[in-house]
């Protein structure tokens, strides 16, 4: 099984991006965030002329999440928002079952600055994340997306340079640790357990090709499906404007998790 988690930033933008992906990846599922669709705009037309049915939770021109599916393995009991956000109207979860496996696209708040409301906002949204996922671990789980944590300073590409910053914060690392220490793996870093594995990079400042990342996607899966990992990695040409000419790449690349 093929399984990948996106952060497009506005799928329509990315629309061409995202059909790439899928005709040359081919993948089962697709996690994808930041969708940035009003409720009547989600591209379901494309996606099923691509073989891909999709559960949206869209809310406009901000956030937004949804889950893809191969059109023969279908999508059921969908359910939209997490218990315990503060803000529950902005689209950050979505949950699905997809041939017997529940799958979460997740999308938490930045956080903006320290002490702000927001970062109080995304401290219980990650809190709430953890109590979910608790009640998850008992079946065939995975929970992806922008989670917007870099869990260590590997994950960082200068840790002194960003020091006092959001996403690397003790109290962001031990929430998102909270999640996985309740029964999740971390399938890329378990794979790769000293390689950066950047997902997000500023578009300004050469930030890319400078190699100025951050991790801050991620797959966490449950420990039914742990011993099924066999290979992740990041699709990094997604994040280049050549690899699809007619359209400016998101800042984040796509993540990719291959299990037995």
């Amino acid at each position: 099984m093929r399984f990948v988690t996106y952060n497009v930033n506005s799928i329509s933008a990315r629309l061409s991006r995202l059909l790439v992906l899928l005709e040359e990846l081919a993948p089962d599922i697709v996690c994808v965030q930041e969708t940035k669709a009003a409720v009547d705009r989600f591209p379901h037309l494309p996606l099923l002329a691509a073989g891909y049915r999709a559960a949206d939770y869209s809310a406009g021109r901000w956030n937004g999440v949804a889950i893809l599916a191969r059109s023969e393995l279908g999508i059921d009991n969908v359910r939209h928002g997490l218990d315990g956000e503060v803000v529950a109207d902005e689209a950050r979860w979505i949950e699905a079952t997809v041939n017997g496996i529940r799958v979460v696209s997740a999308y938490v708040p930045n956080g903006q600055a320290i002490g702000s409301e927001p970062f109080a906002q995304k401290l219980a949204f990650l809190e709430a994340m953890a109590r979910r996922a608790a009640e998850l671990v008992g079946e065939p789980t995975i929970i992806a997306g922008d989670l917007n944590v870099c869990p260590t300073d590997l994950d960082v590409w200068d840790p002194a340079q960003i020091h006092g910053a959001t996403h690397t914060t003790a109290d962001e690392r031990s929430r998102l640790a909270s999640t996985v220490e309740g029964g999740f793996v971390d399938a890329y870093r378990s794979l790769h357990p000293d390689e950066p594995g950047f997902t997000w990079w500023d578009y300004r400042f050469g930030a890319f090709h400078k190699g100025q990342g951050l991790r801050i996607d991620h797959v966490l899966v449950s420990r039914s499906l742990a011993g099924r990992l066999r290979e992740s990695h990041i699709e990094r040409d997604f994040r280049k404007p050549s690899k699809v000419p007619d359209s400016r790449p998101s800042d984040h690349a796509p993540l990719v998790v291959e299990f037995d």
